[in-house]
Protein backbone atom coordinates (compact mmCIF):
# COMPACT_ATOMS: atom_id res chain seq x y z
CA UNK A 1 0.00 0.00 0.00
CA UNK A 2 2.85 2.40 1.14
CA UNK A 3 4.55 1.52 -2.49
CA UNK A 4 1.29 2.28 -4.33
CA UNK A 5 0.73 5.58 -2.10
CA UNK A 6 4.36 6.48 -3.33
CA UNK A 7 3.91 5.55 -7.07
CA UNK A 8 1.15 8.35 -7.18
CA UNK A 9 2.52 11.32 -5.45
CA UNK A 10 5.47 10.79 -7.88
CA UNK A 11 3.18 10.61 -10.46
CA UNK A 12 1.09 13.54 -8.87
CA UNK A 13 4.50 15.60 -8.84
CA UNK A 14 5.52 15.01 -12.20
CA UNK A 15 2.27 15.61 -13.72
CA UNK A 16 2.06 19.43 -11.84
CA UNK A 17 5.55 19.90 -12.93
CA UNK A 18 5.10 19.06 -16.65
CA UNK A 19 2.14 21.41 -16.56
CA UNK A 20 4.12 24.66 -15.09
CA UNK A 21 5.69 25.38 -18.50
CA UNK A 22 7.98 28.73 -18.70
CA UNK A 23 7.49 31.78 -21.89
CA UNK A 24 9.62 34.46 -23.02
CA UNK A 25 7.98 37.23 -24.57
CA UNK A 26 9.43 40.10 -26.25
CA UNK A 27 8.05 43.05 -27.44
CA UNK A 28 9.41 45.21 -30.57
CA UNK A 29 7.89 47.84 -32.51
CA UNK A 30 6.98 46.58 -35.82
CA UNK A 31 8.55 49.31 -38.23
CA UNK A 32 11.87 49.68 -36.10
CA UNK A 33 12.18 45.89 -35.25
CA UNK A 34 13.98 47.63 -31.81
CA UNK A 35 12.55 46.61 -28.37
CA UNK A 36 10.28 48.34 -26.51
CA UNK A 37 10.86 49.02 -22.85
CA UNK A 38 8.26 49.45 -20.27
CA UNK A 39 5.46 47.66 -22.47
CA UNK A 40 2.34 45.79 -19.96
CA UNK A 41 2.05 42.03 -20.41
CA UNK A 42 -0.74 41.21 -18.69
CA UNK A 43 -1.29 36.85 -18.53
CA UNK A 44 -5.50 37.43 -18.74
CA UNK A 45 -5.46 33.84 -16.55
CA UNK A 46 -3.62 34.80 -13.60
CA UNK A 47 -4.29 38.39 -13.97
CA UNK A 48 -0.62 38.52 -13.85
CA UNK A 49 1.54 41.99 -14.87
CA UNK A 50 4.77 42.65 -16.55
CA UNK A 51 7.11 44.88 -17.25
CA UNK A 52 9.52 44.75 -20.35
CA UNK A 53 12.86 45.25 -19.80
CA UNK A 54 14.83 47.21 -21.86
CA UNK A 55 15.58 43.87 -24.10
CA UNK A 56 12.05 44.07 -24.44
CA UNK A 57 11.75 40.60 -22.27
CA UNK A 58 9.26 39.32 -19.70
CA UNK A 59 9.67 36.22 -18.62
CA UNK A 60 6.85 33.91 -17.05
CA UNK A 61 5.45 30.51 -15.88
CA UNK A 62 2.01 28.98 -17.02
CA UNK A 63 -0.42 26.12 -15.70
CA UNK A 64 -2.35 26.07 -18.39
CA UNK A 65 -3.80 28.00 -21.62
CA UNK A 66 -4.54 31.97 -21.57
CA UNK A 67 -4.45 34.98 -23.85
CA UNK A 68 -1.93 37.60 -23.10
CA UNK A 69 -2.54 40.90 -23.55
CA UNK A 70 0.05 43.65 -24.65
CA UNK A 71 -0.14 47.42 -24.69
CA UNK A 72 2.17 50.48 -24.01
CA UNK A 73 1.17 54.47 -24.55
CA UNK A 74 3.12 55.07 -27.78
CA UNK A 75 1.66 52.03 -29.75
CA UNK A 76 -1.58 49.61 -30.35
CA UNK A 77 -2.79 47.44 -27.88
CA UNK A 78 -2.69 43.52 -28.92
CA UNK A 79 -4.03 40.49 -27.67
CA UNK A 80 -1.65 37.48 -28.43
CA UNK A 81 -4.12 34.81 -28.38
CA UNK A 82 -2.67 31.51 -26.49
CA UNK A 83 -2.83 28.82 -29.40
CA UNK A 84 -0.08 30.98 -31.08
CA UNK A 85 2.34 31.08 -27.86
CA UNK A 86 5.32 28.86 -27.85
CA UNK A 87 7.65 28.18 -24.93
CA UNK A 88 11.01 29.64 -26.34
CA UNK A 89 10.88 33.27 -27.16
CA UNK A 90 8.29 34.36 -28.87
CA UNK A 91 8.71 37.81 -30.55
CA UNK A 92 5.52 40.03 -30.40
CA UNK A 93 5.17 43.19 -32.72
CA UNK A 94 3.47 46.23 -31.31
CA UNK A 95 2.09 49.17 -34.25
CA UNK A 96 3.23 53.08 -33.80
CA UNK A 97 0.76 54.51 -33.62
CA UNK A 98 2.01 57.53 -35.82
CA UNK A 99 -0.82 60.22 -34.45
CA UNK A 100 2.30 63.09 -33.94
CA UNK A 101 0.16 65.27 -31.99
CA UNK A 102 2.56 67.41 -30.12
CA UNK A 103 0.60 71.04 -30.96
CA UNK A 104 -0.05 73.03 -28.31
CA UNK A 105 -3.04 72.90 -25.90
CA UNK A 106 -4.71 76.56 -25.72
CA UNK A 107 -7.17 76.83 -22.06
CA UNK A 108 -8.90 79.48 -20.63
CA UNK A 109 -8.01 78.19 -17.65
CA UNK A 110 -4.35 78.51 -16.56
CA UNK A 111 -2.23 75.19 -16.36
CA UNK A 112 -1.67 75.21 -12.58
CA UNK A 113 -5.16 75.46 -11.71
CA UNK A 114 -5.65 72.32 -14.57
CA UNK A 115 -3.04 70.71 -13.01
CA UNK A 116 -4.17 70.72 -9.37
CA UNK A 117 -7.65 69.35 -10.67
CA UNK A 118 -5.89 66.58 -11.94
CA UNK A 119 -3.65 65.90 -8.94
CA UNK A 120 -6.63 66.02 -6.62
CA UNK A 121 -8.99 63.57 -9.31
CA UNK A 122 -5.90 61.03 -9.22
CA UNK A 123 -5.66 60.78 -5.54
CA UNK A 124 -9.34 60.29 -4.84
CA UNK A 125 -8.71 57.70 -7.35
CA UNK A 126 -5.60 56.32 -5.49
CA UNK A 127 -7.55 56.24 -2.31
CA UNK A 128 -9.18 53.30 -1.77
CA UNK A 129 -8.03 50.03 -0.24
CA UNK A 130 -6.82 47.38 -1.96
CA UNK A 131 -3.52 45.32 -2.09
CA UNK A 132 -0.22 44.91 -4.76
CA UNK A 133 2.35 42.29 -5.02
CA UNK A 134 5.19 44.20 -6.22
CA UNK A 135 8.71 43.14 -7.45
CA UNK A 136 11.43 45.08 -5.52
CA UNK A 137 14.82 45.80 -6.33
CA UNK A 138 17.93 47.90 -5.48
CA UNK A 139 21.45 48.48 -7.51
CA UNK A 140 23.74 50.35 -4.62
CA UNK A 141 27.31 51.74 -6.27
CA UNK A 142 30.36 52.85 -4.41
CA UNK A 143 32.61 54.98 -5.71
CA UNK A 144 31.82 54.05 -9.08
CA UNK A 145 31.76 50.58 -8.25
CA UNK A 146 28.88 48.28 -7.89
CA UNK A 147 28.90 46.70 -4.15
CA UNK A 148 25.23 46.05 -3.27
CA UNK A 149 22.40 44.21 -4.34
CA UNK A 150 18.74 43.25 -2.78
CA UNK A 151 15.46 42.13 -4.16
CA UNK A 152 12.18 41.10 -3.08
CA UNK A 153 8.47 40.34 -3.67
CA UNK A 154 6.47 42.05 -1.65
CA UNK A 155 2.84 42.88 -0.38
CA UNK A 156 1.61 45.99 -0.06
CA UNK A 157 -1.91 46.62 2.10
CA UNK A 158 -3.24 49.93 1.17
CA UNK A 159 -5.70 52.01 3.96
CA UNK A 160 -6.89 55.29 3.38
CA UNK A 161 -6.62 57.96 6.47
CA UNK A 162 -8.51 61.24 6.30
CA UNK A 163 -8.12 60.90 2.37
CA UNK A 164 -4.21 59.71 2.69
CA UNK A 165 -3.53 56.63 1.85
CA UNK A 166 -1.08 54.67 4.35
CA UNK A 167 0.70 51.00 3.53
CA UNK A 168 1.32 47.91 5.44
CA UNK A 169 4.51 45.63 4.29
CA UNK A 170 4.44 42.19 4.35
CA UNK A 171 7.58 40.37 2.68
CA UNK A 172 7.05 37.15 0.63
CA UNK A 173 10.81 36.18 -0.47
CA UNK A 174 14.35 38.20 -0.73
CA UNK A 175 17.90 38.14 -1.49
CA UNK A 176 20.63 40.70 -0.61
CA UNK A 177 24.25 40.59 -2.43
CA UNK A 178 27.37 41.85 -1.76
CA UNK A 179 29.00 43.87 1.72
CA UNK A 180 29.32 47.42 2.37
CA UNK A 181 31.45 48.53 4.34
CA UNK A 182 30.78 49.70 8.41
CA UNK A 183 30.71 53.02 8.35
CA UNK A 184 28.27 53.51 5.46
CA UNK A 185 25.69 55.67 7.63
CA UNK A 186 22.27 54.36 7.59
CA UNK A 187 20.62 56.81 5.37
CA UNK A 188 22.47 55.21 2.38
CA UNK A 189 21.28 51.77 2.56
CA UNK A 190 18.27 52.33 0.67
CA UNK A 191 14.89 53.49 0.29
CA UNK A 192 12.03 53.44 2.83
CA UNK A 193 9.87 50.83 1.42
CA UNK A 194 6.58 52.36 2.95
CA UNK A 195 7.18 55.98 2.53
CA UNK A 196 8.41 55.07 -1.36
CA UNK A 197 4.68 53.63 -2.24
CA UNK A 198 2.98 56.10 0.10
CA UNK A 199 4.63 58.87 -1.36
CA UNK A 200 3.37 57.22 -5.01
CA UNK A 201 0.40 57.32 -4.25
CA UNK A 202 -0.58 60.11 -2.37
CA UNK A 203 1.37 62.06 -4.97
CA UNK A 204 2.97 63.55 -3.14
CA UNK A 205 6.10 64.10 -5.46
CA UNK A 206 4.14 66.84 -7.21
CA UNK A 207 3.22 68.82 -3.98
CA UNK A 208 5.67 71.61 -4.87
CA UNK A 209 3.59 72.49 -8.00
CA UNK A 210 0.80 73.44 -6.43
CA UNK A 211 1.90 76.11 -4.06
CA UNK A 212 0.17 79.52 -5.17
CA UNK A 213 4.36 80.57 -5.34
CA UNK A 214 4.89 77.57 -8.12
CA UNK A 215 3.60 80.10 -10.62
CA UNK A 216 7.06 82.44 -9.58
CA UNK A 217 9.17 79.62 -9.97
CA UNK A 218 8.61 77.58 -12.94
CA UNK A 219 7.29 77.79 -16.10
CA UNK A 220 3.76 75.83 -17.55
CA UNK A 221 3.62 74.07 -20.87
CA UNK A 222 0.50 72.11 -22.25
CA UNK A 223 0.63 69.97 -25.78
CA UNK A 224 -0.87 67.02 -27.43
CA UNK A 225 0.66 63.84 -27.02
CA UNK A 226 3.02 62.66 -29.75
CA UNK A 227 1.76 59.58 -30.03
CA UNK A 228 -1.83 58.85 -28.19
CA UNK A 229 -4.76 60.96 -28.58
CA UNK A 230 -6.28 60.23 -25.46
CA UNK A 231 -3.28 61.96 -23.45
CA UNK A 232 -1.48 65.53 -22.93
CA UNK A 233 1.47 66.34 -21.58
CA UNK A 234 2.76 69.18 -19.53
CA UNK A 235 5.96 70.15 -19.07
CA UNK A 236 7.24 72.03 -15.86
CA UNK A 237 10.46 74.19 -15.85
CA UNK A 238 11.89 76.07 -13.40
CA UNK A 239 11.98 80.21 -14.61
CA UNK A 240 15.76 80.97 -15.12
CA UNK A 241 15.43 83.76 -12.25
CA UNK A 242 14.27 81.09 -9.99
CA UNK A 243 16.24 80.85 -6.44
CA UNK A 244 14.56 77.58 -5.54
CA UNK A 245 13.48 75.18 -8.52
CA UNK A 246 15.65 72.97 -9.68
CA UNK A 247 13.48 70.23 -11.11
CA UNK A 248 11.95 69.57 -14.00
CA UNK A 249 8.82 67.92 -13.95
CA UNK A 250 6.80 65.95 -17.21
CA UNK A 251 3.45 64.45 -16.40
CA UNK A 252 1.65 62.65 -19.06
CA UNK A 253 -2.50 62.71 -17.92
CA UNK A 254 -5.82 61.72 -19.63
CA UNK A 255 -7.96 64.92 -20.03
CA UNK A 256 -10.96 63.60 -19.84
CA UNK A 257 -10.60 60.75 -17.12
CA UNK A 258 -8.62 63.03 -15.23
CA UNK A 259 -5.40 60.91 -13.88
CA UNK A 260 -1.90 60.96 -14.29
CA UNK A 261 -0.49 58.03 -16.57
CA UNK A 262 2.94 59.08 -15.58
CA UNK A 263 4.91 61.84 -14.47
CA UNK A 264 8.85 62.23 -14.30
CA UNK A 265 11.21 64.36 -12.26
CA UNK A 266 14.86 64.92 -13.04
CA UNK A 267 17.33 67.96 -12.64
CA UNK A 268 18.69 68.79 -15.43
CA UNK A 269 23.01 69.03 -16.51
CA UNK A 270 22.63 72.41 -16.53
CA UNK A 271 20.95 73.11 -12.64
CA UNK A 272 23.58 70.69 -11.86
CA UNK A 273 26.47 72.68 -13.22
CA UNK A 274 25.75 76.07 -11.87
CA UNK A 275 25.31 74.69 -8.11
CA UNK A 276 27.77 75.36 -5.81
CA UNK A 277 29.00 72.40 -3.73
CA UNK A 278 28.65 72.43 -0.12
CA UNK A 279 32.77 71.49 1.32
CA UNK A 280 31.28 70.94 5.13
CA UNK A 281 31.42 67.15 6.21
CA UNK A 282 28.66 65.02 5.63
CA UNK A 283 27.34 67.50 3.02
CA UNK A 284 25.69 65.86 -0.12
CA UNK A 285 26.51 67.06 -3.14
CA UNK A 286 23.89 65.55 -5.76
CA UNK A 287 24.82 64.65 -9.17
CA UNK A 288 22.19 62.91 -10.50
CA UNK A 289 18.18 62.59 -9.82
CA UNK A 290 15.70 60.78 -11.72
CA UNK A 291 12.28 59.86 -10.63
CA UNK A 292 9.99 58.26 -13.01
CA UNK A 293 6.81 56.72 -12.10
CA UNK A 294 3.56 55.48 -14.58
CA UNK A 295 0.22 54.31 -13.24
CA UNK A 296 -2.07 51.72 -14.40
CA UNK A 297 -6.07 52.99 -15.14
CA UNK A 298 -7.97 49.38 -15.72
CA UNK A 299 -12.02 50.04 -15.52
CA UNK A 300 -12.23 51.69 -12.09
CA UNK A 301 -9.14 50.32 -10.82
CA UNK A 302 -6.04 52.82 -10.90
CA UNK A 303 -2.74 52.54 -8.93
CA UNK A 304 0.88 52.00 -9.51
CA UNK A 305 1.99 50.32 -12.14
CA UNK A 306 5.72 51.04 -11.99
CA UNK A 307 8.69 53.07 -10.59
CA UNK A 308 12.50 54.25 -11.75
CA UNK A 309 14.39 56.21 -8.92
CA UNK A 310 17.64 56.62 -9.53
CA UNK A 311 19.68 58.94 -7.48
CA UNK A 312 23.82 60.12 -6.95
CA UNK A 313 25.68 61.87 -4.75
CA UNK A 314 29.59 63.18 -3.19
CA UNK A 315 29.62 62.95 0.12
CA UNK A 316 32.25 64.88 2.18
CA UNK A 317 34.55 63.54 4.44
CA UNK A 318 36.79 64.61 6.60
CA UNK A 319 40.34 65.76 5.18
CA UNK A 320 38.54 66.83 1.45
CA UNK A 321 38.12 63.21 0.84
CA UNK A 322 34.88 62.01 -1.27
CA UNK A 323 32.57 59.36 -1.02
CA UNK A 324 30.49 58.57 -4.88
CA UNK A 325 27.48 56.74 -4.23
CA UNK A 326 24.79 55.86 -6.62
CA UNK A 327 21.80 54.01 -5.90
CA UNK A 328 18.78 53.05 -8.56
CA UNK A 329 15.52 51.52 -7.50
CA UNK A 330 12.76 50.30 -9.23
CA UNK A 331 9.27 48.95 -8.25
CA UNK A 332 7.02 46.77 -10.48
CA UNK A 333 3.06 45.89 -9.69
CA UNK A 334 2.72 42.33 -10.91
CA UNK A 335 -0.60 41.63 -9.54
CA UNK A 336 -3.58 44.28 -8.53
CA UNK A 337 -6.52 42.63 -5.68
CA UNK A 338 -9.04 44.48 -3.76
CA UNK A 339 -9.04 41.75 -1.32
CA UNK A 340 -7.40 42.42 2.28
CA UNK A 341 -5.18 39.76 2.85
CA UNK A 342 -5.02 38.34 6.64
CA UNK A 343 -1.59 38.39 8.70
CA UNK A 344 -0.23 38.47 12.24
CA UNK A 345 1.35 41.83 13.49
CA UNK A 346 4.93 39.86 13.78
CA UNK A 347 4.59 39.54 10.09
CA UNK A 348 4.46 42.77 9.09
CA UNK A 349 8.07 44.27 8.18
CA UNK A 350 8.37 47.12 10.08
CA UNK A 351 11.83 48.14 8.76
CA UNK A 352 12.53 50.15 6.24
CA UNK A 353 14.17 48.81 3.52
CA UNK A 354 14.83 45.13 2.45
CA UNK A 355 18.38 45.66 3.51
CA UNK A 356 17.55 44.78 7.08
CA UNK A 357 15.97 41.63 6.08
CA UNK A 358 16.95 38.20 5.85
CA UNK A 359 17.74 36.42 2.90
CA UNK A 360 14.16 34.40 1.88
CA UNK A 361 14.62 32.34 -1.14
CA UNK A 362 12.00 29.70 -1.62
CA UNK A 363 11.62 30.05 -5.90
CA UNK A 364 13.24 31.57 -8.58
CA UNK A 365 11.00 34.76 -8.23
CA UNK A 366 13.32 37.11 -10.10
CA UNK A 367 13.05 35.62 -12.83
CA UNK A 368 8.96 35.18 -13.01
CA UNK A 369 8.14 38.34 -10.68
CA UNK A 370 7.41 41.37 -13.16
CA UNK A 371 10.63 42.19 -14.14
CA UNK A 372 13.25 40.27 -16.38
CA UNK A 373 16.99 41.23 -15.40
CA UNK A 374 18.54 42.46 -18.81
CA UNK A 375 21.98 40.71 -19.75
CA UNK A 376 23.90 42.99 -18.26
CA UNK A 377 22.34 43.45 -15.19
CA UNK A 378 22.63 39.33 -14.72
CA UNK A 379 26.15 39.75 -14.97
CA UNK A 380 26.25 42.85 -12.16
CA UNK A 381 24.08 40.44 -10.03
CA UNK A 382 26.26 37.51 -10.50
CA UNK A 383 29.30 39.12 -9.84
CA UNK A 384 28.23 39.99 -6.02
CA UNK A 385 26.40 36.65 -5.25
CA UNK A 386 29.55 34.96 -4.19
CA UNK A 387 29.22 36.73 -1.12
CA UNK A 388 25.40 35.71 -0.29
Amino acid sequence: MKRVLLLLFVFFSVSVLAQNTEYSIVVKDLETQLPIENASVVIMKTKQILLSNAEGKVTFILNGGTNVQVSEPDHEDLTVRWTVLKESQFVVYLKNRHSKLDEIVLSKESPQKTLQKIISSSRKKLAMPYRLKVYVREFFSLDNKYSYYNDGLVNFQFTVNQKKVNTTLLVEQNRSYGLLENDVSADLKGYNLNNIMENYSNLSYLDPLLSPKAKKEYDFFTKGHPSNTDYYIMSISPRDKSKIAVDNFEIVYDPVKKVIMEFSITITPRTLAEKVDKIGVGAKNITQSVVKVNYRLDGLDYYLLSSNEEIAYDLILKDNKVKKIHVRNNFITTNFNKQKFSYKDSDVFKEKTLFNKRNKILTNYWDISGFTATEEEKVLISALDFKL
